[in-house]
């Protein structure tokens, strides 16, 4: 393994009792505290950069995750507070990359997304921090992706026809621009800049995402938004525009410079498309 990614993976592991417990968590178990380095994300960043999701770590962090699991589907991240779809989201996320699709517990949080989709496709929270706007009325995009690249793991063409939706949600939205749903997200500068690891909603995650599904990628608006994800690619190669400052010191997401790992991301988009 290379020494720059040897270091990458020490580091992220260094900092897993940050928050008072191990595998990046609190003494109370709250697996989103201390972003970036929280239980739910630094499992992406260690697959990422090549480890093994049958490390002893891994598994441990996935039983960790699971211990939020209810029977109705979604999980309880916090000890405090509400159970919101975002949460459910990420958990369900995060052990699919870790190999867990299949579990039958995550085979229930798919039918609970499945049974609440909301008129528009997607998914949103109701917590309604900036008001009842008109825009509340629209899904979040954020989470409405986050399913998606959950749903991505389950290979099931035929649920995957159900997602058009969501699918379609997540494509109006370039063209609405504005912020939207309960949680107010848009597309506006920060949107566009190419944003890597994915752990936000940003421009390069969103293709990466639609990408896995046919109905996206044969859309004028999915290929305007990758036009525009190309014009900053340098010779085949992504450069990172934005990182969390945190994850700035690492060699994998360095800012301003180019990303191995990142252009690997971009090129599955290209198979993807050439799968058409």
């Amino acid at each position: 393994m290379d020494q720059t990614v040897q270091q990458d993976i020490e580091a992220i592991i260094s900092r897993q009792y940050d928050h008072g417990a191990d595998l990046w968590s609190t003494p109370d178990h709250k697996l989103l505290k201390g972003a970036p380095f929280t239980t739910l994300e630094c499992p992406h960043y260690l697959l990422e950069l090549g480890m093994s999701p049958e490390e002893n770590l891994l598994k441990e962090t996935a039983a960790l995750i699971f211990q939020g699991w209810r029977e109705d589907g979604r999980f309880k991240i916090s000890p405090s507070g509400g159970i919101y779809p975002c949460h459910t989201a990420l958990a369900l996320r995060t052990l699919c990359a870790l190999g867990y699709a299949r579990d039958p517990r995550l085979q229930q949080t798919f039918h609970y997304f499945l049974a609440t989709q909301e008129t528009d496709g997607g998914w949103k929270c109701n917590k309604y921090s900036f008001g009842r706007g008109p825009e509340t009325r629209y899904s979040t995009p954020m989470t409405t992706l986050t399913v998606l690249d959950a749903f991505r793991y389950t290979h099931d063409r035929e649920q995957m026809e159900t997602l058009n939706q969501a699918i379609e949600c997540l494509l109006a939205h370039w063209e609405i621009r504005q912020p939207i749903s309960p949680c107010h997200y848009g597309m506006g500068t920060l949107f566009m800049q190419t944003e890597y690891p994915f752990r936000g909603y940003n421009l390069f995650y969103y293709l990466y995402v639609l990408s896995f599904y046919p109905s996206a990628r044969k859309d004028a608006r999915f290929l305007e938004a990758l036009q525009q994800f190309e014009s900053k690619v340098k010779n085949g190669n992504v450069i990172v525009e934005r990182v969390v400052p945190k994850l700035g010191k690492l060699n994998f997401c360095k800012k301003g410079q180019i990303s191995s790992f990142a252009t690997r991301r971009y090129q599955e988009i290209l198979a993807h498309l050439a799968e058409d």
